[in-house]
């Protein structure tokens, strides 16, 4: 047996024994680390370069890319990159690409922050899967539980056909969410490619949602399925394209001309929402004068009554530097709903359009307004509205059509709200219209009139035709006799007086004073809180 080493020679052995096992441990730390990497910008690539370079020949962002320019720079933290598909079955198995055909995170905009989730097209068309459906569930779970809103780019072949009824699950789970964060958080779609069958739904189901022009498509059935069922042929554009969407069937409020401006517009309609529902909209401080008169409004509307005017010209002459986000602009143009800030605070307005169908309610319209009022009710984001409506649309169509029911969907909207609500009726105010465009009846809390402000059951002409008519018929000269009794009628009831003398309007008000008025009172109104029954909800007319 040899000598024992001396304290001298063990430490040094010992030394030279850690210098070696820390040389094999470096190593290995290293290789893991790029092969984290490696997967990393494997994830990052995961449709291809050559699938991202057809998604770009469709005019078309790829889902990163969209991210990119939807969030603020560098702000972007991704989640589940490194998921991948666990199905089997007609040889989805041997193409499992990290991230699915999703990319999901959180970010912020403008400083603020929103979760995201975006569909990869260039992953198996962006088809939902299970995982895809469990990240998505992920991401909308995590907006709830911090009270931040969620934002959903599409670009989707629809269900993953190779993953049969675990697809399918994966859109119910979402549906699910989206009702559950309803009123709770904003909740925003952006339709940046096709979104056909049951995927249409959870957009449907958001506060919100965008289209870009010739590049994105909705439709429960395809054009080769209705083709083949009805024989009736239409193109994909006609069938679900942006402006199909947004003029005819209301599903998209807003259109853009590519994925760029898409993207901008989701930034700019965040600036008006607050993140939840127990926060107010965020308030920037203005760089037009509160204080200010619209002289501009004393020469805008027509002698005649009968003549229209553009209520967007009222709207931009008293709001803040002339801003309104207008949704839904090209449905249900004879009410304008949108966003505009005065002094600095976001409001919801709803006005009348006297230039398309006189300003008159009809179906489509009420839905529109209604779905809004409830939007903002919701979110706290105050309601101004502009009255200059001469009744409900009549005819035929409109009552088999369901006006009643349609019309009614406004009214509750109005009734239920308990967020600040101002009125200004600038000119006709007739009938139930009157009643149901948030007037004081309905518990708005300021309502203002105009000297034009004509508040009565109908127009001078059909009232006086109806309770007038024996003596305009015993007359020698009846139509002079009409024309009499019609200037004494718009004398005595076509002016805001008689309401200002019985409280239903609080003040008749110089037009170029609307906007301090306004102002003042928003300012006001701030501390308002009202409380509501307790129930579970009320059944509002579907």
């Amino acid at each position: 047996m040899g000598e024992r080493p001396g304290p001298a020679e063990a430490a040094h052995y010992n030394h030279a024994l850690m210098t070696i096992s820390e040389e094999r441990s470096r190593r290995p730390v290293e290789d893991r680390l790029e092969e984290l990497r490696g997967k990393r910008a494997e994830a990052e690539l995961a449709g291809g370069k050559q699938a991202i370079a057809k998604q770009h020949e469709r005019g078309k962002l790829t889902a990163r890319e969209r991210i990119a320019k939807l969030l603020d720079a560098d702000s972007f933290v991704e989640t589940d990159q490194l998921v991948r598909h666990r199905s089997h079955g007609f040889g989805i198995e041997n193409k499992r690409p990290l991230s699915d055909a999703v990319v999901t995170g959180w970010g912020t905009i403008d400083g603020r922050k929103v979760f995201v989730f975006a569909q990869d097209f260039t992953v198996f068309g962006g088809s939902l899967g299970e995982v895809m459906g469990e990240k998505i569930c992920k991401i909308m779970d995590l907006a709830l539980q911090t009270g931040a809103p969620v934002i959903g780019l599409n670009d989707s072949g629809g269900a993953r056909i190779q993953e049969g009824a675990a697809s399918l699950a994966g859109y119910g789970y979402i549906f699910d969410r989206n009702v559950r964060s309803s009123g709770v958080i904003p909740q925003i779609s952006a339709i940046m490619g096709p979104c056909a069958g049951g995927a249409v739904y959870s957009p449907a189901m958001t506060d919100f949602t965008f289209m870009v022009s010739e590049t994105s498509h909705m439709f429960i059935t395809g054009p080769e399925v209705i083709r083949a069922v009805t024989g009736e042929a239409v193109t994909q554009e006609e069938l679900g394209g942006a402006m199909s969407h947004a003029s005819k069937s209301g599903v998209a409020h807003f259109v853009a001309a590519d994925d760029e401006d898409c993207l901008r517009q989701v930034r700019y309609l965040m600036s008006f929402l607050p993140s939840n529902n127990f926060e107010s909209p965020p308030y920037f401080p203005p760089t037009d004068d509160p204080m200010r008169f619209c002289d501009e409004l004393l020469e805008l509307l027509p002698e005649s009554p009968n003549q229209p005017y553009d209520m967007h010209q009222v709207i931009s002459s008293i709001f803040d530097d002339g801003e309104f986000f207008e949704v839904h602009p090209h449905w249900g143009q004879n009410l304008l709903c949108g966003f505009s800030r005065l002094a600095g605070h976001p409001v919801g307005i709803v006005a009348n359009q006297p230039q398309v169908l006189a300003g008159c309610l009809d179906i489509t319209s009420s839905t529109k307004g209604g779905r809004f009022v409830r939007f903002c009710d919701a979110f706290n984001i105050p309601l101004v509205t502009f009255v200059d409506v001469p009744g409900f649309l009549p005819g035929t169509e409109q009552e088999y059509g369901g006006i009643i029911r349609h019309g009614s969907k406004l009214l509750y909207a109005f009734s239920e709200a308990t967020v600040p609500r101002m009125t200004v009726i600038t000119r006709k105010a007739y009938g139930g219209a009157y009643v149901v465009m948030n007037s004081k009846h309905i518990r708005s809390d300021v309502s203002f009139a105009w000297p034009s402000a004509q508040i009565a059951v109908m127009g001078a002409e059909g009232a006086v035709n109806i309770i007038q008519r024996k003596e305009i018929a015993g007359a020698e000269d009846a139509d002079a006799k009409r024309s009499e009794l019609i200037a004494d009628y718009e004398t005595r009831f076509s002016n805001p007086y008689i309401a200002a003398e019985r409280g239903y309007v609080d003040d008749v008000i110089e037009p170029q004073t609307t906007r301090r008025r306004l102002v003042q009172s928003l300012e006001m109104l701030r501390s308002k809180r009202e409380t509501i029954p307790q129930r579970k909800h009320g059944n509002i007319p579907l």
